[in-house]
């Protein structure tokens, strides 16, 4: 279980690949066309390949996402290196916008890596000392499809950097949920440094920690449509359904559910249906789709 000040996390598999002949135009060429990518020629019967490698990598996950790295395997892939002039390993390129812009030969110590790769995120434009905002871009794309895990290593990585920052706090909480360890992701919540207690990012995450502890104790969606089509005045038993259906992830089916509660008595136990279409509406995103026709729905009920 990762804690707050803890090792930084392996490497993210987005930010260092290997790639062959097959992947290299993709993942080099066209990649390099929005982030700065730094191409290591290696072997495995290589000596000082070993030795720059993981260097090299380290210092590119330090970056945060201002720049990733390509490892090729030169037995593997000769074509590229000979179109590259790569007459010994190790050899490392940088390309940006689709070109070479820079390169070296030979392992180099820590201090000259780190300056080389500062280089090249400066001729890109980038910030060398930053680099959060990609890498929280790339923490939430491994969070939305299901490498929970390794979302939650690089927003740990990224709060050892800047610990109040409000996005990746709310992504921690919202990587813990989606592990089903909803303990630690309360734990992660109320430990959010006080001046970010109220930030929008963990109001929804707060959120969304509400609806994964429904979703523990959801009925079957079957037994409660059943009950609500019997009787389509048990509003308990609607309300019921709408948590349910979202905790099976039919958003959209619950927000309806909800708007039909709110329809037919708003006042209904103590405003139980609007105060759940907010939380619903403040764990998704923004401009979620089920989140804009939601509000305007409501909205429409609310002023007729």
């Amino acid at each position: 279980m990762l804690e707050l000040g803890g090792q930084a996390p392996a490497p993210a598999k987005d930010l260092i690949k290997d790639v062959t002949e097959a992947d290299f135009m993709a993942e080099v060429v066209d990649r390099s066309q929005e982030v700065p990518v730094i191409v290591d020629f290696w072997a495995p019967w290589c000596g000082p390949c070993k030795t720059l490698g993981p260097a090299l990598e380290q210092v590119v996950t330090e970056a945060r996402g201002a720049v990733v790295m390509a490892k090729v395997n030169v037995d593997e892939s000769q074509m590229i290196a000979s179109q590259l002039r790569v007459q010994s390993i190790p050899t490392v390129y940088a390309f940006y916008k689709g070109q070479p812009i820079d390169a070296f030969q030979g392992a180099l110590p820590a201090s000259e890596l780190k300056a080389f790769v500062d280089k090249v995120i400066a001729a890109a434009g980038g910030d060398a000392s930053g680099g959060l905002d990609a890498a929280i871009e790339a923490a939430e794309e491994m969070l939305d499809q299901g490498a929970a895990s390794d979302s939650a290593q690089t927003f740990a990585a990224i709060l050892e950097e800047d610990p109040a920052n409000a996005r990746a706090y709310g992504g921690f909480v919202r990587a813990y949920i989606a592990l089903d360890d909803l303990d630690q992701a309360e734990a992660i919540l109320n430990g959010a440094p006080a001046d970010i207690s109220t930030a929008p990012e963990l109001d929804a995450a707060h959120a969304a920690l509400e609806l994964a502890k429904q979703a523990a104790n959801a009925g079957p969606v079957a037994e409660l449509s059943a009950a609500v089509d019997a009787d389509p005045a048990n509003l308990s038993a609607r309300f019921d359904l709408a948590q349910a259906l979202y905790a099976h992830g039919d958003a959209q089916g619950a927000v309806d559910q909800l708007l039909d509660i709110f329809r037919r008595d708003r006042e209904w136990n103590d405003g139980a249906a609007k105060t759940q279409l907010f939380t619903i509406f403040d764990a998704l995103k923004p401009n979620d789709p089920v989140v804009l026709n939601g509000r305007r729905k409501l909205s429409s009920l609310i002023f007729a």
